[in-house]
């Protein structure tokens, strides 16, 4: 499991907690404990993107010259 996946798991459970709330402070900071999770998740995605990205090039350049011999 990747961090971009249990951070979206945490939001969504915090999305739950905010719509089960009776009371507002608790719905105010479930709501505001979702949006960090789910800021949390995006910038993990995008690291995690990048990451992918440069394995597959390294991948990639370490095959390269192997077939050109």
């Amino acid at each position: 499991m990747r961090d971009s996946d249990t951070f979206t798991t945490h939001a969504s459970r915090c999305r739950q907690e905010a719509d089960d709330a009776i009371l507002d402070n608790v719905r105010d900071r479930a709501l505001r404990a979702e949006a960090a999770w789910t800021a949390m998740a995006t910038r993990s995605r995008k690291t995690e993107a990048m990451r992918d990205a440069r394995e597959a090039r390294e991948t990639v350049a370490a095959i390269v010259p192997v077939a050109a011999e």
